[in-house]
């Protein structure tokens, strides 16, 4: 046999040895079997797992009822409402050191606040002092906030003394210098049949006289601030107490997270800021239109939170969020959807207990030896 004769021979037997080729199809049809399986498995497996989700999402009730409402489509950010990076400049005082100071009112050149601890403060000299805390107890977390006290709007009165309101505890007068602290009145009594659960910001006559103040809800506290701007409760008041006479009136009712307060310089209105639909309120306390309200601003840039005055004769708010135009904002989406946000909170609901929810809507309670008007330290 010849060296040719036996190449021809042996090259089958070669291409016979490489047998990769004729067994892929093989293999690539197990490959393909396998995904199949694999495919098939997780899908019943996500199915499993989503249709009892799904089922007991729906079975859940919703801590929150809310109602649709309507927007005007939101000022475009331009001109005078082009978004700047001024405040960035700003000078930052006891930068790590106050937990979640909300107002800041001043006696001379004495700055005072309060705290998310459920303090009051004084700023002087580049110090931090403690004149006094509204409540007790620890002051760890939003659930400790009824015990412990949070410590919201702030404004000095005429004769060297301090307003506070405080989200759960009611309105206080304080002595900065005497460490002295007196409960005006308290949140436990019911003002026209309603308690008070979220007392928010405060404005004062210059005379001391009468104090105009805002109750956020008788239905949600602070720290369910989220359910109250979700469900939009209508059960906000602006309300004004005597400082003579102890009396407590309501002025406004029927608001949407009634929030920051002012007093016109004139003292013949009062703002009040409806943090819920992006607007200020304005209720007149003198002249033809005395004891009417009318809107003062509506459609916002954002959503407005405490009113103070300013320098120019206008006025500073602070908003708690923008309602971006270009833009998405995520409040005015919701807003005519209120299916989506029960569906949202639904999963909430496990986290508010039965026992919470029933002590936040039970009938107001007549005034306990700790709730009537009188001092204490």
């Amino acid at each position: 046999m010849s060296e040719a004769d036996g190449l021809r021979q042996r090259r089958p037997l070669r291409s016979q040895v490489v047998t990769d080729d004729g067994q892929a199809p093989e293999a690539k049809d197990g490959s393909s079997f396998s995904g199949r399986v694999f495919r098939v498995t997780f899908l019943m497996l996500a199915v499993s797992l989503t249709v009892p989700l799904l089922g007991a999402m729906l079975l859940l009730e919703s801590p929150i009822d809310p109602q649709p409402l309507s927007f005007k489509e939101p000022p475009l950010l331009l001109g005078v409402l082009q978004p700047n990076m001024k405040l960035q400049q700003a000078e930052r005082l006891f930068e790590n050191q106050l937990t979640g100071p909300e107002s800041i009112a001043n006696i001379g050149d004495v700055m005072f606040t309060g705290t998310a601890d459920g303090q009051i403060v004084k700023l002087e000299n580049g110090e931090i002092e403690t004149i006094a805390r509204l409540g007790s107890g620890p002051c760890k977390t939003r659930d400790d906030e009824p015990a412990c006290g949070r410590p919201l709007g702030i404004r000095a009165g005429p004769n060297g003394t301090l307003f506070v309101v405080d989200a759960y505890k009611g309105l206080f007068e304080v002595n900065p210098w005497k460490r002295e602290v007196k409960l005006l009145i308290s949140s436990e009594t019911p003002i026209e049949g309603r308690k008070m659960s979220f007392v928010n910001d405060l404005t004062i006559t210059r005379d001391g006289r009468k104090i105009y103040f805002t109750d956020s809800s008788s239905k949600w506290q602070r720290r369910d601030y989220l359910l109250l701007v979700m469900e939009g409760t209508d059960d906000g008041r602006l309300l004004e107490y005597d400082t003579e006479t102890k009396e407590v009136k309501v002025l406004l009712d029927q608001l949407l997270f009634p929030n920051g307060v002012q007093l016109s310089p004139t003292e013949d209105f009062v703002l009040v800021a409806e943090t819920t639909m992006a607007r200020i309120r304005r209720f007149y306390l003198s002249g033809l239109m005395k004891g009417g309200a009318d809107l003062f601003v509506e459609n916002l840039p954002g959503f407005p939170d405490n009113i103070r005055p300013s320098s120019s004769g206008g006025y500073w708010v602070g908003m708690a969020t923008i309602r971006s135009n270009p833009g998405f904002s995520m409040l005015d989406f919701l807003s005519e959807r209120p299916y989506i946000k029960r569906m949202i909170f639904k999963d909430s609901s496990r986290e508010i207990s039965r026992e919470r929810l029933l002590m936040e809507n039970k009938h107001p309670k007549e005034d306990s030896p700790s709730g009537k008007n009188g001092g204490h330290q």
